[in-house]
């Protein structure tokens, strides 16, 4: 068994290829979910990120925190760096991390010269406890409290869940939502145990993709149009570009699909409802025995002993399997010969792997002093290397960088921040005054005064932030 890090960040933007974190709440426990050690931390602002008033107020963020916090963006990265090393290899989890702070840790890290994929490699695991939460309750119904919106449907909000659950919530601070999300999980834990242990076999990718491919049948489940919906499914293949295991819907009798012809399957699986489902077993999918069919009504009128048979007929055909296979691959190079091509920004090529020998060399960069770094960059062979380590000198020591270097990037960022181009992906100026606006109107309507008077901070903030671009 392995020991867990809850994590969560708070951020100054949705963005998360082009925001910034601004503070960090990590907590390591046990496997019993003991806490073991706590790291907290928060930063300045770097130079070129323009913050987004919302997210500064969600997270009761002022200006007056983002210039004169201690610590500089790359040293709270160094030090939460150092601090997961300390701590072996774990499980990571979070509140929806999966989707956001996963994919904000990997850019963050990539773009601060760190190896950006440690929660899932190096024997880390990765798990998602939203996606935990919503499964406990679908097998366990009443494991949580939830509230419910207009339309009926439980809603999983961890500032509004926790209090129902008696967790007291220093809610949208980092530790405050590890503390939760961890409270959340230990009530997971003693009351959907089943649920729990299932979901730290499918943490590990691998792990997962091997439960998927070798099950005759499973129960999983999805979120979307805001319910939870479980589905019955046996494995029909791995996507041919992207890998996706991509499954067979046993609602559905395979035996309509199985031999038809290319083109007709072809036309078939565009149409609703679905037959083929993807369970994308990187992203933490919750898999259970068919055992709890008796839950799904749907499933349950067909019979375990009828949904066995179907599994059999799709294990059995290879044809079909093959004729799937054809068919996605076509799609992806339909996609492919219809994108649009556009210009790929340093920050956001991630996915653009480097020269191994590269990665291996990340951390001679950290360990040299500031006086070293720049020569220190020759030594990489992927230019993107060059250019975020130029980046981090101009954030951190400006002034050991040369003239030309340090024009080139300053023009960078005053063209994109100063941008009136609304199709721009990261945040800019105009744009944040116009948010800014929106939400004033909002907020006089409702008469909430404090949140104007931090509004108001704010666009002061945003309007030096102007002038020195502005002068450049």
């Amino acid at each position: 068994m392995s020991n867990f890090v809850f994590y969560d960040f708070e951020t100054s933007s949705s963005n998360k290829q082009w925001g910034q974190i601004i503070e960090i709440g990590a907590i390591l426990t046990d496997d019993d979910l003991n806490e073991l050690d706590r790291f907290e931390s928060r930063s300045r602002l770097s130079p070129g990120i323009i913050p987004e008033a919302m997210a500064l107020i969600v997270t009761n963020t002022s200006p007056k925190k983002l210039k004169t916090t201690n610590l500089s963006h790359y040293e709270m990265i160094r030090q939460f760096v150092e601090k997961l090393k300390s701590w072996g290899k774990v499980t990571f989890i979070g509140w929806n991390n999966i989707e956001f702070d996963q994919i904000f840790l990997r850019n963050t890290l990539f773009q601060n010269l760190e190896y950006p994929f440690t929660s899932t490699t190096n024997g880390n695991n990765e798990g998602d406890l939203l996606s935990l939460a919503r499964a406990a309750n679908l097998y366990y119904p009443n494991t949580l409290e939830n509230a419910t919106n207009k339309k009926g449907n439980l809603e999983y909000k961890l500032d509004t869940m926790a209090p129902l659950n008696g967790i007291d919530h220093a809610a949208h601070t980092a530790i405050g939502d590890c503390s939760a999300t961890l409270e959340i999980a230990r009530i997971i834990k003693k009351k959907s145990p089943s649920v729990w242990k299932s979901s730290l076999l499918t943490s590990n990718k691998e792990e997962s993709l091997k439960i998927i491919k070798n099950e005759k049948l499973f129960c999983s489940n999805e979120f979307y149009y805001g319910k939870v919906v479980p589905f019955v499914q046996t494995f029909v293949c791995q996507h041919p570009v992207y890998q996706w295991p991509k499954t067979f819907d046993l609602k559905h009798d395979p035996n309509i699909y199985i031999d038809m012809p290319i083109q007709v399957l072809k036309e078939e699986l565009k149409k609703p409802p679905k037959i083929l489902r993807t369970c994308r077993h990187n992203k933490h999918p919750i898999v259970m025995n068919p055992s709890y069919i008796d839950h799904f009504e749907e499933y349950k009128t067909i019979g375990i002993n009828k949904l066995k048979e179907r599994a059999e007929i799709i294990k059995k055909s290879k044809k079909f399997a093959e004729k799937v296979e054809l068919i996605l691959r076509d799609e992806v190079q339909e996609k492919t010969e219809t994108k649009s091509q556009e210009d790929i920004c340093e920050e956001e090529s991630l996915y653009n792997f480097p020269p191994p020998e590269d990665n291996r060399i990340l951390s001679g960069f950290h360990e040299a002093d500031w006086n070293n770094k720049l020569s220190y960059l020759n030594k990489f062979k992927d230019k993107r290397f060059h250019y975020f380590g130029k980046k981090l000198l101009y954030q951190e020591k400006p002034d050991l960088l040369p003239k030309e270097d340090y024009d080139e990037i300053h023009s960078t960022i005053v063209k994109r921040v100063l941008s009136t181009e609304d199709e721009k992906k990261w945040n800019t100026i105009p744009r944040t005054y116009k948010e800014i606006d929106d939400l004033r109107a909002k907020f006089e309507k409702n008469k909430d005064t404090e949140k104007l008077k931090m509004l108001e901070e704010i666009n002061v903030y945003v309007e030096e932030l102007e002038k020195f671009y502005s002068s450049a």
